[in-house]
């Protein structure tokens, strides 16, 4: 198997399956095993076909519309390829069970999935008892500013907040998700800023020195947090179990002090 993406290496390795990749993205950070160990042969808009037909792989597994050329040019080559297009935390659970299916360890992949809901399940049980919810503005990039995807919207909810741009959520492709007025965070006034800048470092001090924002309360209070993009901005174990759980310590102790 060639994985062009995180995810789908991430859940192998995860049920036991990880002799079976041959090949993964360039981007890869989970496992660190993976990234020392398999040869990377992707990006996630571009590819190395070449080399990706040289390793002679039974399936290719991607994610998403933006890998549809890189499927496409490799089922002309005669390999097989599945691309899922899940945006959901439901639809993040439902990837690792088909994924387990398609390997032949349905077995192993349903209880791993089964344990992560456990997981997700836990946390929302302990985000009832908060004594307030706040606001939470999720920023994905902040040249222009993009606010959070779907499964990050609903990871939030999940750790007990909740995310002020859910309309933005529904949307998949980041060019919907842009904010074309920063004045919109301020008037939506959020308690908590997440910062996860897809490949470079949140700076919490830039986004508190924009003009106006220093009259929201997550401004105010100096409540701005960096969630790492690898655990929290590819739909797959990562944001299940590092992600949410870095989002509900940082909910669970804005409550404590704002409780």
């Amino acid at each position: 198997m060639v994985c062009l993406t995180e995810e789908p290496t991430e859940t192998l390795y995860a049920i036991g399956e990880q002799d079976r990749i041959v090949g993964i993205s360039g981007f890869t950070v989970r496992p660190a095993i993976a990234r020392r160990t398999k040869p990377k042969v992707s990006a996630f808009t571009s590819a190395k076909i070449g080399e990706i037909l040289k390793l002679q792989p039974d399936f290719v597994v991607g994610f998403s519309d933006i890998q549809a050329d890189i499927a496409a040019e490799l089922i002309r080559h005669g390999v097989e390829v599945w691309i899922s297009n899940h945006r959901s935390v439901e639809g993040i659970v439902d990837y690792i069970r088909r994924l387990g299916a398609l390997v032949g360890a349905a077995g192993k992949a349903n209880a791993y999935a089964d344990g992560l809901q456990h997981g997700l399940d836990g946390i929302a049980e302990a985000a009832a008892l908060l004594p307030r919810r706040p606001k939470v503005y999720f920023e994905e990039w902040d040249e222009p500013l993009i606010s959070g995807i779907q499964w990050v919207a609903e990871l939030v909810r999940i750790a007990g907040g909740d995310d002020i741009f859910p309309e933005r959520a529904a949307e998949s492709l980041a060019k919907q998700r842009i904010l074309e007025d920063p004045m919109e965070v301020v008037r939506r006034a959020p308690d908590i800023i997440l910062g996860s800048w897809c490949g470079k470092k949140f700076r919490p001090e830039k986004v508190a020195a924009r003009d106006g924002w220093q009259a929201i309360p997550a401004v105010r209070d100096n409540e701005l947090h960096e969630i790492k993009s690898a655990m929290i901005l590819q739909p797959g174990p990562a944001a299940l179990t590092d992600g949410v759980g870095a989002i509900a310590a940082i909910i669970r102790d804005w409550a404590v002090r704002h409780g």
